[in-house]
């Protein structure tokens, strides 16, 4: 598995997309960690010792610990398909000199889309309308309730980076308000800032999380946040599922705490409360905000010139700053 020819190696934990695959196989040594009979621990000291990247994929990517860098004496880049990297210790590689990239802002328009598409699926009731018809139940008991309009919701954005700017920009076009919180203020964007999360909360109808998990943000969203948010306040997750403490937002959601949420994302996924399934004031999709043939498109082209870049001795296309 480790191959005889001149090729570099690539180390895989998970298979890739296949136009990804077949894009890499005929230049590169793709190192299948999953099809080997040996623990990982065993493959990696005796099949990808002499490994120099890391091509990490999938929406929830198995961690690249410190345990798994410690093994690789050779490893030099960690390339990540995805825009988050919170499965990667970043500690651990900025010790060992070890660079880590990303997916850089390929999926930002794609995922600034089904954020909004599912702002306007919670707010104006489409899903739970149409099951509602599907039930025949128009027929039997006369017109769905109204849902909110879109058109002037003070919008709360936490993580005004590449996806939360895209997000902004499509729900200016609603003749919404724009408000965030990020690590710091922007000047150069005209949106009133708010330095904590629970502020914006106070001042939003619509609170969409579109910042990375760290440390620092996981769990970001909890009881005080959404008893801020309100009654009639609408949480969007098209970041990552821990950002939100999904136990009381589960509960908040019970109590009539807050109005409704759109959850692409989940804590322990693909499990997802079952207490959510119910809930007409929920809209729920199973993370795939970033996935259109569109993206995966723009993915590949991102993949091969940042691993040409690194493999040629260039600056990466999509670096991580550690």
């Amino acid at each position: 598995m480790s191959g005889t020819n001149s090729k570099h190696q690539i180390l895989l934990f998970r298979p890739l997309f296949p136009f990804l695959h077949a894009a890499l196989s005929p230049i590169y040594d793709l190192l299948q960690s999953w099809e080997s009979p040996l623990p990982l621990p065993a493959f990696l000291s005796s099949h990808a010792a002499r490994c120099r990247v890391i091509l990490s994929s999938g929406p929830n990517p198995p961690a690249v610990s410190v345990d798994i860098i410690s093994l690789l004496p050779d490893l030099r880049l960690i390339l990540a398909t995805s825009a988050g990297v919170n499965h990667i210790d970043l500690d651990a590689c900025r010790r060992r000199g070890v660079r880590v990239a990303n997916a850089g802002a390929v999926f930002s328009a794609d995922v600034a889309d089904y954020a909004v598409g599912m702002a306007i699926d919670v707010l104006r009731q489409i899903s739970a309308a149409d099951r509602y018809v599907r039930r025949g139940l128009w027929a039997l008991k006369g017109g769905y309730p109204l849902g909110s309009k879109v058109g002037g919701k003070r919008i709360g954005i936490v993580g005004l980076g590449s996806i939360g700017s895209e997000v902004a920009k499509r729900l200016e076009a609603f003749g919404c308000i724009i408000m965030y919180n990020s690590r710091l203020q922007k000047p150069s964007v005209p949106y009133k800032y708010f330095s904590n999360v629970r502020d914006l909360a106070v001042e939003s109808d619509v609170l969409v999380l579109s910042c990375s998990l760290t440390a620092e943000t996981h769990h970001i969203i909890n009881r005080d946040i959404l008893l801020a948010l309100g009654k009639n306040g609408v949480l969007i997750n098209i970041g990552r599922g821990a950002l939100v403490d999904e136990k009381e937002l589960v509960r908040c959601l019970m109590e009539g705490v807050i109005g409704g949420a759109g959850l692409d994302v989940f804590e322990n996924e693909p499990h997802v409360p079952k207490e959510l399934f119910h809930m007409d004031n929920v809209v729920l999709s199973s993370h795939r905000a970033v996935i259109t043939p569109e993206s995966i498109d723009d993915l590949c082209e991102v993949v091969i010139r940042n691993l040409e870049a690194f493999f040629a001795n260039r600056e990466l296309l999509t670096p991580i700053s550690l």
